[in-house]
């Protein structure tokens, strides 16, 4: 799957939830998407990386500090 396809797979649900709305006014659109989006994606990634948080911050890109912060807010660890 390319960044191309992610990105269609967004504009298709984001499409979706409009329609879904029926001319009702969307609130909060940004953090309901980022929050949709990063739980399985912080899942995902830490499968694949075996449960490793270093290997796994370093893979998306971020400090390994808020990785484990998001982890514990997504409740993946205590």
């Amino acid at each position: 799957m390319s960044k191309k396809h992610i990105e269609e797979t967004i504009r298709t649900s984001l499409d979706a939830y409009f329609r879904d709305l029926r001319g009702t006014e969307p609130a909060d659109i940004y953090d309901m998407v980022l929050k949709a989006v990063e739980k399985p994606l912080l899942d995902v990634v830490m499968q694949r990386a075996d449960g490793n948080q270093s290997r796994a911050a370093d893979w998306l890109g971020i400090n390994r500090n808020t990785l484990h912060r998001k982890l514990v807010e997504h409740k993946f660890i205590k």
